[in-house]
């Protein structure tokens, strides 16, 4: 697969190479990302949700030793390794307001899930059922933002990508929040099979209460605002237009729960995760393995 457009210029130095040979700029950073990202796109968008699903599903059975299964280092180390499309795709976005933005989104996202893990407003009476890492206050995993930041910015970029300018501001959020609960329709019920997290009163829906998705509604509202006051739009758009992989971290997640949620039997979930990827097959965006529908990268700028 050809390399393409890498993004924006950077000005500012960041550190100093190890040989002596000059600054190590933003810039530099960025395009090595995302070469390593470009160069190694099945193994992350496929191959590693794949291994992650028969690891997952093992660990689930009791067939992997316990030191293996639901390691919280080989979890948070997977899951890194699969959000680098969405790092790369933004990196270049991420200016001082931008930056600001993300921390207070951190922030936000740590407030609610604290109130929600110790008073079940918003999400219901929940609890983590497996170590997920170092614990804020013992209730939230510290990696939380891993997790969470990847729903909110990849259904916002997606409904960008599809819309451009024709949706007003109150039709776009509608729309982000309606991809958000969309995704959590698939997360949360392979999750409770799976043993990650679960609910004091189980839900009807494989387990997950209707007031999580209130929650989320709720909660999006607020991220939604957050993010768009962070980005500049037309920076985005240009960047979703440039950067072929920057949803590959969708088709992952997409792979991943899907086939988790077909281990359990849980179809609807199964269903949306197909949605997810025809969705963006019909973007242009499934085009990994072969698979491309005709969108060819654009050339890196020298």
């Amino acid at each position: 697969m050809t390399d393409g457009e890498v993004g924006a210029a950077s000005d500012g130095e960041i550190g100093a190479t190890s040989d002596g040979e000059g600054p190590t700029t933003r810039r530099t950073i960025e395009r090595r990302l995302d070469a390593l990202v470009r160069d190694n796109r099945v193994t992350i968008a496929i191959t590693f949700p794949l291994v992650g699903v028969a690891l997952l599903i093992a660990a689930a059975e009791g067939a992997i030793p316990r030191r293996i299964a639901f390691n919280p280092l080989l979890l948070l180390g997977a899951v890194l390794v699969m959000r680098l499309p969405l790092i790369g795709g933004l990196l270049p976005l991420v200016d001082r307001r931008a930056l600001v933005g993300l921390g207070v989104l951190a922030g936000f996202t740590y407030g609610v899930e604290l109130v929600g893990v110790y008073t079940g407003v918003l999400y219901g009476e929940f609890e983590y059922l497996i170590d997920l890492g170092p614990m804020l206050l013992g209730a939230v995993p510290l990696a939380l933002p891993v997790f969470y930041f990847p729903i909110l910015l990849n259904s916002y970029l997606l409904v960008t990508l599809l819309s451009g300018e024709r949706l007003g501001a109150a039709a776009r959020l509608l729309a982000v929040l309606c991809v958000v609960v969309g995704l959590d329709l698939v997360l949360d019920p392979g999750a409770v099979a799976l043993g990650f997290w679960g609910w004091e009163t189980p839900g009807a829906y494989y387990g997950v209460p209707a007031q999580n998705y209130v929650g989320w509604i709720l909660s999006g509202i607020v991220a939604v605002g957050v993010l768009t006051l962070s980005l500049d739009q037309d920076d985005l758009a240009e960047r979703l237009d440039r950067c072929e992989y920057v949803l590959d971290d969708l088709i992952s997640f997409g792979v991943l729960w899907g086939l988790v949620n077909l281990y359990f039997g849980n179809y609807v979930p199964v269903a949306l995760a197909v949605a997810l990827l025809l969705v963006l097959v019909r973007a242009d965006r499934f085009d990994v393995a072969g698979l491309s529908v005709g969108r060819e990268p654009i050339p890196a700028d020298d």
